[in-house]
């Protein structure tokens, strides 16, 4: 497996990682756990070394996942956790708070208990809390640093604003936002701001939800309960109905290299930036093995720029989820 390197903090980590969130729940069904660890030691096994959690999962159980499959390989791994809500402990529930700077030493030794390891390699903020400067919160993550509890920070789904105001108080490792053919918003500041300040990038959902991977269309359908995509304005039927002709394009450049077309969608982001690493989430080992042969795809000027045209093409307004994005832009 090639290796990219995020930050400052210097992470050499994969060039492809694996977003393990579904791997307790958020697409319909829950796997089984004992599977589940399997599927992580074995992605070990073929070269990935970046995986990417947060206390939210579950909540809880998805660290707890994480750090059991990870333990008896801790020190050849990088992983990747995130905070922002206030968690009961007990009942494992949202208390209807976000945390504050104060609350980030008692997060962490939450999450390093759960991890089972004494040091986060990444330590995301997941939300921006606008109910305290986002200098407070550099200024705890860099005592967390000093104490050794983190090798490093970074921020999730934060304006480019943000991200520079964070680095300039302690330096920002890494940006983890949506980014993908279907999705290219940080591609309005985000990216540049990396860039200028050395940040690595790292996007979640590459294959924009499994969009990308040509096994969705418009009689597919979510349940409400159960999976997160029933709620994105972009699965409506009328919006995956416009956007099929992406995915068609996806496909097309894919039958030319013998590819699939999620390795197609993740070759394109690995072009992008050297600095970029998707973390594509699956909870089988055939989708490990296929995502992370993208790595070694090396796509043509021409079909970059043929991919990169349909994805101009293709309507990506309506965010994640109906209002949250636009909230987040001055953040």
């Amino acid at each position: 497996m090639q290796k990219r390197t995020l930050g400052t903090a210097a992470l050499d980590v994969s060039a492809i990682g694996l977003g393990c969130m579904t791997m307790t729940g958020g697409y319909s069904g829950r796997p089984d756990r004992a599977q589940m660890i399997e599927v992580i030691r074995a992605a070990v096994e073929r070269g990935v070394t970046f995986f990417d959690t947060a206390e939210i999962y579950g909540p809880h159980a998805n660290e707890e996942l994480v750090g059991e499959a990870l333990a008896p390989v801790r020190h050849s791994v990088v992983i990747a956790t995130k905070y922002a809500q206030d968690i009961d402990p007990v009942e494992r529930k949202p208390r209807g708070r976000m945390l504050l700077p104060g609350d980030l030493a008692a997060a962490v030794d939450g999450s390093l208990a759960r991890l089972r390891t004494d040091t986060i390699d990444l330590y995301y903020q997941h939300r921006i809390n606008p109910a305290a400067p986002i200098e407070d919160f550099a200024g705890a993550a860099g005592e967390l640093i000093d104490a050794g509890k983190i090798r490093s920070w970074g921020l999730s789904e934060a304006s480019a604003t943000t991200i520079g105001r964070a680095n300039a108080v302690t330096p920002v490792t890494a940006v983890q936002s949506e980014y993908s053919l279907w999705w290219r918003r940080p591609e309005a500041g985000v990216l540049a701001v990396c860039e200028a300040n050395g940040i690595g990038f790292v996007p979640f959902s590459p294959l924009g939800k499994g969009f990308l991977t040509g096994t969705i269309d418009t009689s597919t359908t979510f349940d409400e309960h159960n999976d997160l995509r029933a709620q994105i304005p972009r699965f409506a039927p009328a919006a995956l109905e416009h956007n099929l002709a992406l995915v068609e394009t996806v496909k097309d450049v894919a039958v030319g290299y013998g590819a699939t077309p999620g390795q197609v969608a993740l070759a394109w982001l690995l072009a992008r930036k050297p600095w970029i690493v998707p973390i594509p989430g699956t909870t089988k080992l055939h989708r490990v093995e296929e995502n992370i042969a993208a790595a070694d795809l090396a796509l043509s000027p021409e079909d970059l720029a043929r991919l990169t045209a349909a994805s101009d093409n293709a309507d990506i307004q309506g965010g994640r989820y109906p209002g949250f994005l636009e909230a987040q832009t001055n953040l």
